[in-house]
């Protein structure tokens, strides 16, 4: 008991819990007031509904509370996601209610270019498993829009870049959604402005537009981050309405670029893409009027050069009419007398049949039957000709339009300009294949030419009639030719070779070799 007593009066201060954790808050505070952190990004699920956001921050051993509070949010420059390796500037601090400490973030940045970039190829991978990158779901562009929807800054110099190289080349309307191009809310905006675009009514007060331009000006990985958004990918994917993609620098590529239906290099080339040279137009029209007013006139004198042609090989009308005409006086002549003979019969028939009203009203009734079933079947049949007529009247229209024969042209230049192409590819190929073919045989020529043998010393004996080969063929007193290789020369022989025996010594055959001796 006196133990217990004697430990109880101690001289150790004593705090509240209050107090203790007010302490270590002040202390953690002060020396921790400004820090830099890099970790992993963990447990991140977004704002909470008061706008702050609650995450850790994580290594391969430790963990690191982490707050982000709705102000700072607005300022981020890229939204959090889970798994992102990022550099946090913050303070510590702890929090009494749980007995733990935390950082509150200032400012976020992803722990280098490199980390971007791994986040950015897997979003890509996803995206392009799902099959939004496929070129077959990506639409055509229209050839003559008349409404132009852009998504941009309205500050900035890429909206006036654009709506001057419309003006210049085919002036029409162009309606410009404002947004923010750079930022954490980008890719939200934007996403927001195509389908608001997408949701406007083909009849309403503002007009729907043909196609979409998404366009900013160049810069670093992430100032263009906005536009590696994912919801932003999926919203230009889905759009019915085609989309080009003009985002930064012909070298800057973001996801929207590969989701666009076009990827424009720049806002410029964008709006090129977008609408065709009026003045061009204008006189493409013209010369396919002019070549169109020239074919109809070529034809319309090939049909009446056929017609002169076959009316030169028709009869004449005096031809033509002589049997009627005759048939005709035959049956004047024939008709007084039938008209007699008829008037008879009629005037019998009359007589012995009795005019009676219930006759007439049958009568009657039956020809007003006869006359409505007439009426039907001649409205039936008109309105008939009038569909006929009015169908083949559409596809009359739908011909003569200037679309295909556009088309049509198009693709005629196309292939012969790819014809032409080919044969001077296959031209110069078999010139080179002959060349050479030529070279080999000339090399080859040159090898087994005799003149190469004569040009080492050797020379070709000839008489009047052919080349002499062997020795035996030479007898005194022959006329030969000399052949060498920088010209000819005349000989006659002074002995010749005789024909050796078979018996012979070999030193009766060398002496015999000896004699042989020279032609001169």
């Amino acid at each position: 008991m006196s133990d217990a007593v004697s430990e109880s009066r101690t001289n150790a201060t004593e705090y509240t819990v209050s107090e203790i954790s007010g302490a270590l808050k002040r202390t953690v505070e002060d020396v921790f007031g400004n820090v830099r952190v890099r970790g992993e990004i963990s447990g991140y699920r977004g704002p909470h509904s008061s706008g702050h956001a609650y995450f850790c921050l994580k290594d391969d051993r430790a963990r690191l509370d982490a707050v982000v509070w709705k102000t700072t949010m607005g300022r981020l420059k890229f939204r959090p996601e889970e798994g992102m390796e990022v550099i946090a500037t913050g303070r510590l601090t702890t929090y009494p209610g749980k007995s733990n400490y935390q950082i509150v973030i200032d400012n976020l940045e992803p722990a280098g270019a490199g980390a971007l970039m791994a986040l950015l190829d897997e979003r890509k991978r996803r995206l392009q498993a799902e099959g939004l990158f496929d070129a077959g779901r990506k639409r055509l562009l229209p050839f003559m829009p008349r409404v132009i929807g852009v998504v941009t800054s309205p500050t900035g110099s890429v909206i006036r870049d654009i709506i001057h190289r419309i003006k210049d080349r085919f002036p029409l309307h162009v309606l410009v959604w404002p947004v923010r191009v750079q930022g954490e809310t980008a890719g939200t905006e934007v996403t927001a402005a195509v389908n608001g675009f997408n949701a406007l009514a083909q009849d309403g007060i503002i007009p729907h537009p043909d196609v979409l331009i998404v366009a900013r000006g160049g810069g670093s990985l992430e100032d263009l981050w906005g536009f590696n958004d994912e919801g932003l990918a999926r919203a230009v994917a889905a759009s019915r309405i085609p989309v080009i993609s003009a985002v930064g620098h012909e070298t800057d590529w973001t996801l929207i670029d590969l989701a666009a239906d076009v990827r424009a290099p720049t806002p410029t080339g964008a709006a090129e893409i977008a609408v065709p040279v009026k003045v061009d137009l204008e006189a493409t029209l013209a010369g396919l009027g002019a070549r169109l007013k020239t074919a109809a006139s070529r034809n319309f004198e090939r049909k009446r050069q056929a017609v002169r042609a076959a009316a030169r090989a028709l009869p004449s009308p005096d031809q033509l009419l002589a049997l009627p005409r005759r048939r005709f006086d035959e049956a004047t002549s024939r008709l007084g007398r039938a008209l007699s003979v008829s008037v008879q019969r009629k005037r019998a028939r009359l007589q012995a049949q009795r005019l009676t009203p219930a006759t007439l009203s049958r009568r009657m009734n039956e020809a007003r039957t006869l006359a409505g079933r007439d009426l039907a079947r001649a409205q039936a049949a008109f309105f008939a000709i009038v569909r006929e007529r009015r169908t083949r009247f559409s596809r009359t229209a739908a011909r003569l339009s200037p679309a295909p024969i556009a088309r049509r042209q198009k693709l005629q230049a196309d292939g012969l300009a790819a014809l032409s192409r080919r044969q001077d590819r296959v031209i110069s190929v078999r010139l080179e294949r002959l060349r050479g073919k030529l070279t080999q045989a000339d090399r080859l020529l040159a090898t087994l030419s005799h003149k190469a043998v004569l040009a080492r010393g050797f020379a070709l004996v000839k008489d009047a009639d052919a080349v002499i080969k062997q020795a035996a063929e030479v007898v005194p007193g022959m006329a030969l030719s000399l052949e060498f290789a920088d010209g000819t020369a005349d000989a006659v022989a002074t002995s010749g070779a005789a024909r050796p025996k078979t018996t012979a010594k070999p030193a009766a055959k060398a002496k015999e070799r000896g004699n042989q001796g020279s032609l001169f």
